[in-house]
């Protein structure tokens, strides 16, 4: 669709606007020989140069005018997101939407707007961000992100200034409104949160002393059951939806002696956790490219001419519990070394539409705010009782450092400059990063902000709960009556109560090193790394099914050798299996055996489940939109991994001697095998699903009423390019996709200055429908094609897309 263009007066240059989704008005194609040629004259500019697929090339004389560009780049591709972002973060969600409306999942696990309201403008109360961006470098953030950060807030505001909003998600919308650099910062410091305080929301907001909650906390018990807590510890920090995958190969394995690396980070495809593509460059200072979080003014996962970056959710419990002995005379006094500490109220007012405005008061301790749950089946199943209380210590409360660090990381020239970025810094909140470079180094590290927890700390200072919780999920919950038990301070640790860089888990100049979301421990699988505290993940343990089949395909892609972006292309769309790897024999071969070729259902019923064996015997064992089978064998592991626990499915068990290759041998034998095969038999037939109909024709996404094929396929399976559809049977499918590939990129060197690397962003740049980039890389993902690097100057010129814009502040 097109609209009628209209003048803009823009950086003193006429522009004239085209498409109505554009992310801004085209200028002449000549004008992008010189991308400085219209400097500003006092105020902010930035040129901003669009080629394939909508990728802006923003180049700036300054880091503010950087954040300038930026904020208004993606503003252009995501007003509404980001609109929507910035009222959560000022705990306005209850003023526009209504207390009980659906909340911004983005950025924080609040159950509803009220509950989010009420956390986020306790954050604002107290001032929390100011004081951390008033806190010198490196504690707080150096001038370039500050200029950044302004910046970002400035191009927002520009964007909104000039344009009309047509994504219908927000057009008219009275809650998109210009921002601060206040608001900006609040953003990142909500995404530092999100392992931590964050996760914690309802459980802060809606904490009471013993006399206000009892009514409200019935069906909880005094004292927290420690199997439940380490279930729920292990949910959050190993969310099935979220994850990645990542390899780094060094340059004795590739085809020219140097590095490549692979990054698949699993996200989510809609609201504010997407990532956004662009290139960033102020001439002489910063050229790097990759992907930027929603809201960010720097870019999070990338590469530039030297070295290339990915990041992977670590094993690492970013939080830790401790257990407060209360007054007895009053629940709000807690006791430490024998003296009384009263607690401190936080008492929050927020406004809610069509209401009476909502006033709640948290409450805070020297360890952080108590946490208690006021329902049965609450994220940390927490009481706060007349005796007994649980403070909540996040150590990235105290963290705006991300920020910085990847900021260093766009500026490094090898991997070395990698850890210097983060041994400077330190402000990974709840990654991994996987690193290579030009030189033919690779890199794995867990370097990330954790509370200080050793394990001769959780030794001495565990209560009864936390010597169940810490070595099971590694969760500590100290006593905190003992001064003693205090968390310490490594020497070459930038913030109290963490671990400094020395203690880091880290792999370097390995042929291969690897994450799938499991603990660091097999990193290379003949390297394995030990001697870490049981905080940063645990070791000698069963991995996932993704771990598993990536170290097998990555450690033989290392043996082999000669490897080159072409074979990070391919490793990222195989689509293996490794369950059916592992399963799908047996499956058809005791699925031939059934008496009859009928199993019994769960409902009773037999159901013919012949045409099921001979389907799996003859899949291709891969996730392929044209994959005979790929459906029929996930909706059976599925429901075979439900009807079936874990310790009962293989014959053989784990061993730590052999981790990849075990468990194995499924148990055909169980009770809930032959149960499963009639369950997803009698599930596809009655929606009319044939059982060896092409995966793609039942999993897609609908973009603009158009079909669109997705391949790759789920957690449970330990597919590579892993995807979380949902399953909606009356739709014919899987129809859509909320977690998954996101920005994938795979990069190497020639011995130029610009990288050869390949990148996709598989839900495409915009959310707005009426984009032209609203679903242009989806179906690039959907063929399995590729988007080709355009970093280096020649070619962003010899784009046949290309579309250049100057903008100024006015």
């Amino acid at each position: 669709m097109r609209t009628r263009p209209r003048r803009l007066v823009v950086a003193a240059v006429a522009l004239f606007a085209t498409v109505a989704g554009l992310p801004a008005a085209a200028a002449d194609r000549h004008e992008s020989q010189d991308p400085q040629k219209h400097p500003a004259h006092g105020g902010l500019s930035a040129t901003i140069r669009y080629t394939e697929y909508g990728i802006p090339h923003i180049v700036a004389k300054d880091y503010k005018s950087l954040g300038f560009g930026t904020g208004w780049a993606q503003a252009a591709d995501q007003v509404c997101t980001l609109a929507d972002g910035f009222v959560t973060v000022r705990g306005e969600r209850s003023r526009f939407f209504g207390p009980k409306a659906p909340t911004d999942s983005a950025l924080s696990s609040a159950t509803s707007n009220l509950s989010s309201d009420l956390y986020f403008r306790g954050v604002r109360q107290a001032r929390t961000v100011e004081k951390l961006l008033a806190q010198p470098a490196p504690r707080g953030p150096s001038r370039q992100v500050e200029d950044l950060t302004r910046g970002f807030a400035a191009g927002y505001n520009a964007w909104l200034k000039k344009n009309r909003i047509n994504d219908p998600a927000c057009k008219g919308a009275a809650w998109v409104r210009p921002v601060t650099s206040l608001d900006v910062a609040t953003r990142s410091y909500a995404i530092a949160v999100l392992g931590g305080q964050g996760g914690a929301v309802d459980e802060i907001t809606s904490a009471r002393p013993p006399a206000a909650s009892a009514a409200r906390a019935k069906g909880l018990g005094t004292s927290p059951d420690a199997d439940v807590l380490i279930r729920a510890v292990r949910e959050r920090t190993s969310d099935t939806d979220m994850g990645s995958n990542a390899v780094a190969f060094n340059g004795d394995t590739t085809a020219n002696g140097r590095g490549l690396l692979l990054g698949n980070p699993h996200y989510p495809w809609h609201g504010g956790r997407r990532f956004w593509q662009a290139q960033q460059t102020i001439p002489g200072e910063l050229n790097v490219a990759g992907a930027s979080l929603l809201g960010s003014p720097t870019i999070a996962i990338g590469y530039n001419s030297h070295v290339a970056w990915s990041h992977t959710v670590s094993t690492g419990v970013p939080f830790n519990l401790h257990q407060l002995t209360l007054d007895p005379a009053d629940p709000t006094v807690y006791l430490v070394d024998g003296g009384r500490e009263r607690m401190k109220k936080r008492t929050v007012t927020v406004a809610v539409k069509d209401g009476t405005p909502v006033t709640r008061t948290q409450w805070w301790t020297r360890y952080g705010p108590v946490v208690a749950a006021t329902e049965a089946d609450a994220d940390l199943p927490l009481t706060w009782t007349t005796t007994t209380a649980y403070a909540f210590n996040d150590p990235n409360a105290d963290n705006l450092r991300f920020a910085d660090t990847s900021l260093g990381f766009g500026k490094a020239r090898d991997t070395a400059g990698v850890q210097r970025s983060l041994a400077r810094n330190q402000g990974l909140p709840w990654v991994n990063t996987i690193a290579a470079d030009s030189s033919g180094h690779s890199l794995y590290t867990q370097s990330q902000v954790l509370p200080r927890i050793t394990d001769d700390l959780a030794s001495r200072c565990s209560t009864d709960l936390g010597r169940a919780t810490y070595p099971a999920a590694g969760l500590a919950v100290l006593d905190g009556s003992r001064g003693a038990c205090a968390l310490g301070s490594d020497a070459d640790a930038v913030q109290r109560g963490t671990f400094g860089p020395a203690r880091m888990p880290t792999l370097r100049d390995a042929a291969y090193v690897e994450n799938s979301n499991d603990s660091a421990w097999l990193t290379h699988a003949d390297q394995p790394l030990t001697g870490y505290e049981r905080v940063f993940g645990d070791i000698g343990t069963q991995r996932s099914l993704r771990t598993r089949g990536a170290i097998g395909n990555v450690a033989a892609m290392a043996e082999r050798g000669g490897l080159t972006v072409r074979d990070l292309e391919r490793q990222q769309f195989a689509n293996r299996v490794p369950a059916a790897d592992l399963a799908v024999a047996d499956s058809a071969k005791a699925c031939a055996a059934l008496p009859g070729g009928t199993a019994t259902g769960s409902d009773g019923k037999a159901v013919d489940v012949s045409e099921a064996c001979s389907v799996l015997a003859a899949w291709d064992r891969t996730m392929d939109t044209g994959s005979r089978g790929a459906l029929l064998f996930d909706r059976f592991w599925r429901k075979l991994s439900a009807k079936v626990p874990a310790a009962q499915r293989w014959k053989v068990p784990f061993s730590a001697a052999d981790p990849v290759r075990t468990p194995n041998t499924l148990n055909t034998g169980a009770p809930g095998f032959a149960t499963a095969l009639a369950d997803t038999v009698a599930e596809l037939r009655a929606a009319g699903i044939a059982l060896d109909s092409r995966l793609g024709e039942h999993q897609f996404v609908i973009r603009n009423g158009q079909r669109i094929p997705v391949h790759g396929g789920t957690e449970g399976m330990g597919v590579w390019n892993k995807i979380e559809p949902v399953w909606d049977q009356a739709r014919g499918g899987y129809t859509e996709v909320t977690t998954g590939s996101s920005h994938i990129q795979a990069v190497g060197w020639d011995g130029s200055r610009c990288p050869v690397a390949r990148t996709l962003l598989t839900y495409s740049q915009s959310s707005n429908p009426n984009s032209p980039h609203f679903s242009d890389q989806t179906r690039l993902f959907s063929g399995e094609k590729w988007v080709t690097s355009r970093f280096c100057e020649k070619d962003i010129l010899a784009s046949s897309a290309l579309k250049t814009v100057h903008i100024r502040e006015r």
